[in-house]
C-alpha cells in the first residue's frame, strides 16, 4: 500500500478537504453538540476543546499515523463535520476510517454515506490497501447497524479496550472491508445514493 498523503476529495454531496485550524470556527459551529460525542473517546464541548482535537489531529498526520478531513456540503459549501484516516500501517496495507461526525442537520442525508464511499474508493483503488476498519463503542448501536449496512463485516470485541475522556471503560466493536470486499460495497454504496437528491 502506497502512503497516503492529504488530499481533496469530492462527490456529488460532500467535499473533504484536509483539515486545518483554519476549520476551527467552522466545526464550532456545527460541532459542540454533546450528542455528537456521547460515543467517542474523547470530549468536546467548547472552542478550547476542538482546537486541542483538531491540533491532536494534525500531530498525527505529522506523525504519519492519520490524514484528517473537514467534510464540507456541496451545495452550501459549508463545514459539516470531520472524518480522518487513522491508525495507518502501510507495510500491512491497511487504515482505519473513522473519527468522524456529522452536525446534526445533516445526518442521515447521504452526506456520511458519500463521505465513506470517496475514503474507501481511495484506500483502496488508488493507494491500494488491502484491509480498512473501523471501530466504535459496543453500546453504539446505531453506529454498528450503519457499519453492518455499509457492508463493513463485525469482526470482534475487545474488552475493556480504551477509557474515554469521560472516564468510562469502554468495550470496542472492529469492523473490516477487505480489498476483495471492496466491489460489492462499493456496488451497495453507489447504489443507497443513486436516491439521494
Amino acid at each position: 500500500m502506497r502512503a497516503p498523503d492529504p488530499v481533496t476529495l469530492e462527490g456529488r454531496l460532500v467535499r473533504l478537504e484536509p483539515l486545518s485550524m483554519a476549520h476551527l470556527p467552522a466545526l464550532c459551529a456545527v460541532g459542540l453538540d454533546p450528542d455528537l460525542w456521547r460515543w467517542t473517546v474523547s470530549r468536546v464541548r467548547d472552542e478550547r476543546e476542538m482546537a486541542a482535537w483538531i491540533g491532536e489531529a494534525l500531530a498525527e498526520q505529522a506523525a504519519g499515523r492519520s490524514i484528517p478531513f473537514a467534510i464540507l456540503d456541496r451545495t452550501r459549501g459549508a463545514v459539516i463535520g470531520s472524518t480522518r484516516y487513522g491508525n495507518i500501517s502501510v507495510a500491512d496495507g491497511r487504515l482505519e476510517v473513522g473519527w468522524t461526525w456529522l452536525g446534526r442537520a445533516w445526518q442521515r442525508s447521504g452526506r456520511n454515506a458519500e463521505a465513506k464511499l470517496l475514503l474507501l474508493a481511495h484506500a483502496f483503488d488508488v493507494l491500494g490497501a488491502t484491509r480498512v476498519e473501523f471501530k466504535t463503542d459496543a453500546l453504539n448501536r446505531a453506529s454498528r447497524a450503519a457499519l453492518r449496512a455499509l457492508g463493513a463485516i463485525e469482526e470482534g470485541v475487545l474488552r475493556q479496550h480504551t477509557i474515554t475522556a469521560a472516564g468510562r471503560v469502554r468495550d470496542t466493536v472492529y469492523f473490516g472491508i477487505l480489498a476483495g470486499e471492496w466491489p460489492d460495497v462499493r456496488a451497495r454504496l453507489e447504489e443507497r445514493l443513486a436516491g439521494r437528491p
